[in-house]
C-alpha cells in the first residue's frame, strides 16, 4: 500500500487541493449567499446584472435590466422586449471557483499562482458580461435559438475560455511547467 501512495503522490496531492479548495470556496459563497432573503438577488448577480447593461447602453442598445421585487431574478430587456433573466448562476462564481481550485491543484510560486488567480478571476468576469450581453442581443435576432444559444454555444464559450487558461497555466507557470 505504501508504495502505491508513494506512486501516486502527485497525483493524490493535486486530488486534494483540488477537492479541499473547491469544498472551502463554495462553503464561503453559500453562505455568502445565504446572507440574502430567499427572493432576493445577491450583490455579485445584481454588479453583473449593472455591468451588462453598462455595456450594451456602451455599444448602443436601448437596454433595461429591472430587479424583480419578488422573485431572485434581473429582466434584461432590449428595445422595448424582455428577452432574458439574470440569476444567481449567470455571475459565473461557480465557473471561477472551478478555475481557482484548478489553479491552486497546480500552483506554482505564490506570486505568480496569486497574480494568474487574480487576472483569471477578472478575466472570467469580464468575458461573462461580454457573453450575456451577447445572448441577449443574439435573443432578440433569433428568439428560437435560445436553448442553442444559452445551453450549448455559451457554455462552450465560457469553459473552453477557462481550459485554455488551466493549459496556459500548467504549461508556464505551474510547478509542473517544462
Amino acid at each position: 500500500m505504501k508504495k502505491y501512495l508513494v506512486q501516486f503522490k502527485p497525483f493524490l496531492i493535486f486530488v486534494g487541493i483540488f477537492f479541499l479548495t473547491y469544498i472551502v470556496l463554495t462553503l464561503l459563497y453559500k453562505f455568502y449567499l445565504n446572507s440574502y432573503e430567499a427572493n432576493d438577488l445577491d450583490g455579485i448577480t445584481v454588479t453583473a446584472g449593472r455591468n451588462t447593461e453598462q455595456l450594451l447602453k456602451l455599444l448602443n442598445y436601448d437596454v433595461i435590466i429591472q430587479k424583480s421585487a419578488q422573485n431572485p431574478w434581473m429582466r434584461v430587456g432590449l428595445n422595448g422586449k424582455f428577452l432574458a433573466l439574470i440569476t444567481e448562476g449567470c455571475n459565473a462564481v461557480s465557473v471561477m471557483i472551478l478555475f481557482v481550485s484548478f489553479v491552486a491543484a497546480f500552483s506554482g510560486k505564490f506570486k505568480q499562482t496569486f497574480l494568474f488567480i487574480f487576472l483569471g478571476v477578472l478575466s472570467i468576469y469580464i468575458l461573462n458580461i461580454i457573453r450575456i450581453a451577447l445572448l441577449t442581443v443574439l435573443l432578440f435576432y433569433f428568439p428560437k435559438q435560445n436553448h442553442f444559444l444559452h445551453g450549448v454555444v455559451f457554455p462552450l464559450i465560457i469553459y473552453g475560455y477557462v481550459f485554455v487558461l488551466w493549459i496556459f497555466w500548467i504549461n508556464r507557470f505551474s510547478k509542473y511547467a517544462r
